[in-house]
């Protein structure tokens, strides 16, 4: 596909065709005069054709630097990436305005609300603002959270990305392009904005009024012109033939998707809704979301977050009592059952736009619908021969602890029945959640959040469900990805921190070992790792068959959208949910470990060199902290038996093991106090404690020494720390021991006629009247 586009561009309002200066449509890579015109769409394959190989990311975010008016992310998608500013006042990005409490001004009745039941809205709405906030936003325990003031993340590769990055670049074309030389094939590359968002962030970190489609428009083009750069290894599949082919070119296939929460505007009827379809799908878009963060014209949306029922509260002001999803005792913003369910379904609107999207053969995606608008959709598909529907990015229900599981969001296993009835396919998040162990699974579920979390969840889609998969990533999502097994940037901290230091311990001791790539300590920080999961679960003993095959998965799911379908397309009677193992709370299993300073910890879980608290925490027993971590330490080593091969401990003030460090063994003639502390095991000369490294026998007459025990004839000279000889047999054959001027040193046999004293001085071996003869 071609372009001229220049990625910078801003697309006009929504709604309206793109125009130049003189008011002349402009053609964003040959799509606005429709898509066909300008690259023929195959055929739909026939039945039977050839499987295609590799894996596929059903929702990701690469153009987010775009969304939220612009306001958020630092770090564009192609081109240098650079340090950034951390959040000093003034920053560009990754921070909320400081006077949010303005919000509850909208609603009289905000008086009431107790805020402090809620930590993430008192944050935000409190005197913290901007910085607080928008920790609240961002923040989780086991990481130190990358927005606000976050002097500690400003440098790419040292802080930036990793797995709990939400406020920094995570796609960049560079990593997409390592993803895809490494088996990722086909990629559902999502438009995203949430104009509430946009309207809580500094208006001096955007270029533009907050505008969901706007941003839409704009990340659309964006992508476009990104294909047009990259034609040789990517472009856009505008159907599952044409997505086929370009897999089969080695390419890899962008299929376009929206996810806005008011979607096609704020003020959509019938006749704007199918005009807009319209003009997105001659864009090349052919899957979107109906609903999002909150409730719209089409549809309620699944409750997750009280952040965004906040959202809502500031636009309707409605407070329901029937449930505590937002606050103690009061879900804000939304009509909720006393599950904490939405009340409100697919609209009429919403059933007209799914009608619509089946009509041209688009894929539904019912990510963040709520659970009675999921269930019409499905009456929808069912009405239609069973057309299918998806979920791009979700998490399964049954198997994820409560802070996910309780949440509408979160999948149950009665919708993954309907997907596969359908025909359709799940987008599984790439979470860094507590989840419950699977017990079918061979997997231990002994890291939290990590690769092993994420394959307790796979491990019930496969063997439990039984439900096609690919990854869900949502990269630049606003969301934390996977935690790494290794290092100290939150290995295994889903839930506190005592269990998390334990389990990473058992990681090193247990294994399986590192990928010896940047996964293992930084987690899934980027869209280019994610091949590092699919290895890493590969090494945990995981069978990623499936998922290494999800793009062929998706296009059959595609295939089935535009016909024919003879039904439903499987019935789904064998869903197994047995095999989840009951949940114990972080609270429970906290109790099991000791106390010190208030806090819960691990014993001995601290190598030589790691952050302790207090010697019970550290394998050698010894921390440098100070009165519970007041000043904090690290641990220190004992003696030599606590460091390695090759390392001694040194102990710099004898007696207090505070000081001490394992530090390399020292080389020969370098100053010594003991034999641990040299290389070679021995330490000699030794005058008021102090003394020489050196090796026994190592040197020859007359090469430097230190101490007599290094020279062959046990005598290293005072004066000249060279070795010296005692006897000729410390010489070569044709050399004698030489005594006065020459005293110690080898010298060579004097020929005939030359001065002598003994016989051993000349090559005959025979001196007379002081000459050699």
């Amino acid at each position: 596909m071609t372009s001229g586009c220049d990625s910078g561009t801003t697309p006009p309002a929504s709604g309206q065709d793109p125009t130049d200066d003189l008011g002349r449509p402009v053609v964003w890579s040959g799509l606005s005069a429709g898509v066909a015109a300008s690259s023929p769409v195959p055929a739909p394959a026939a039945l039977g054709s050839p499987p295609v190989s590799g894996f596929a990311d059903l929702h990701f975010h690469m153009m987010s630097e775009e969304a939220f008016g612009g306001r958020w992310l630092h770090g564009k998608h192609d081109g240098a990436l650079e340090d950034c500013d951390g959040g000093i006042p003034g920053s560009d990005h990754a921070r909320v305005r400081q006077d949010l409490s303005a919000l509850l001004d909208r609603c009289p009745q905000s008086a009431m609300l107790d805020l402090a039941s809620s930590g993430a809205l008192s944050a935000l709405l409190g005197l913290g603002g901007g910085v607080l906030g928008s920790e609240a936003i961002g923040k989780t325990e086991g990481t130190e959270g990358d927005t606000g003031l976050h002097l500690q993340r400003k440098h790419l590769s040292e802080g930036w990305p990793r797995w709990d990055t939400i406020a920094h670049q995570q796609g960049h074309v560079s990593w997409l392009r390592a993803a895809h030389d490494r088996g990722l094939s086909l990629i559902v590359m999502s438009a995203v904005s949430f104009d509430w968002l946009c309207s809580i962030l500094p208006a001096q970190n955007g270029a533009r009024a907050c505008d969901e489609m706007v941003d839409v428009d704009l990340q659309l083009q964006m992508t476009h012109a990104l294909v047009a750069r990259n034609a040789g290894w990517m472009d856009v599949a505008l159907s599952p033939a044409h997505a086929r082919q370009i897999i089969g070119a080695g390419k890899l296939a962008v299929v376009l998707s929206i996810e806005a929460s008011h979607l096609f505007g704020r003020d959509v009827d019938a006749a704007k809704m199918r005009a807009q379809l319209d003009r997105y799908h001659a864009l090349g878009v052919r899957t979107l979301q109906p609903v999002h963060q909150m409730d719209n014209a089409f549809g309620g949306a699944a409750l997750h977050n009280p952040i965004f029922q906040f959202a809502q509260y500031t636009e309707n002001c409605f407070i329901d009592t029937d449930c505590d999803a937002t606050l103690a005792g009061v879900t804000l913003g939304m009509d909720v059952d006393a599950s904490c369910r939405n009340m409100r379904g697919l609209t009429p609107l919403g059933d007209a736009l799914v009608g619509e999207m089946m009509d041209r053969g688009m894929l539904i995606d019912v990510a963040h619908m709520a659970e009675r608008g999921v269930d019409r959709v499905f009456q929808l598909a069912q009405a239609r021969d069973y057309y299918p529907i998806y979920i791009s990015h979700g998490h399964f229900r049954e198997i994820m602890g409560p802070a996910v599981a309780e949440k509408e969001k979160s999948t149950p296993a009665r919708v993954i029945r309907m997907l596969r009835q359908t025909g359709g396919i799940f987008g599984l998040r790439t979470a860094h959640d507590e989840t419950r162990q699977y017990t079918r699974s061979s997997v231990e579920n002994s890291c939290q959040g990590s690769s092993r979390s994420f394959a307790q969840a796979y491990e019930y889609g496969r063997l439990g469900l039984k439900v096609p998969m690919a990854f869900g990533a949502d990269l630049n999502g606003f969301i934390q990805q996977t935690r790494p097994r290794f290092g100290e940037d939150g290995a295994c901290s889903a839930a506190f921190q005592a269990e998390a230091d334990c389990q990473a311990w058992d990681q090193r001791a247990q294994g399986p070992g590192p990928l010896g790539t940047e996964f293992d300590e930084k987690g899934l920080a980027h869209e280019g790792m994610l091949p590092d999961l699919v290895a890493d679960l590969d090494r945990l003993g995981v069978d990623t068959t499936g998922l290494r095959s999800s793009t062929e998965s998706f296009l059959r799911m595609w295939e089935r959208a535009q016909g024919p379908r003879a039904g439903m397309a499987d019935p789904a009677t064998d869903l197994d949910e047995s095999g989840v193992a009951p949940f114990a709370t972080s609270e429970q299993r906290e109790l099991a470990y000791p106390r010190k300073c208030g806090a819960a910890y691990c014993p001995g879980f601290q190598a030589l060199g790691g952050s302790c608290r207090f010697d019970e925490e550290c394998e050698s027993g010894q921390c440098t902290a100070v009165a519970c971590n007041a000043i904090p330490g690290r641990c220190v080593c004992n003696d030599d038996a606590d460091c390695g091969s090759g390392l001694r401990c040194a102990r710099k003030t004898p007696g207090i093991g505070g000081d001490n460090a394992c530090e390399p063994k020292k080389a020969d003639h370098q100053m010594c106090t003991r034999d641990g502390e040299c290389a070679s095991g021995r330490c000699g000369g030794l005058i008021a404690g102090a003394g020489w490294c050196y090796t026994p026998g190592s040197k020859t007459i007359g090469q430097g020494c230190r101490v007599n025990e290094e020279c062959p004839s046990n005598r290293c000279g005072d004066l000249t720390q060279t070795c010296l000889c005692r006897s000729d047999a410390h010489c070569a054959a044709n050399q004698f021991c030489g005594w006065g001027t020459n005293e110690g040193e080898c010298v060579n046999k004097r020929s005939r006629g030359a001065a002598c004293t003994k016989d051993n001085q000349c090559a005959s071996g025979n001196c007379r009247f002081l000459f050699c003869r």
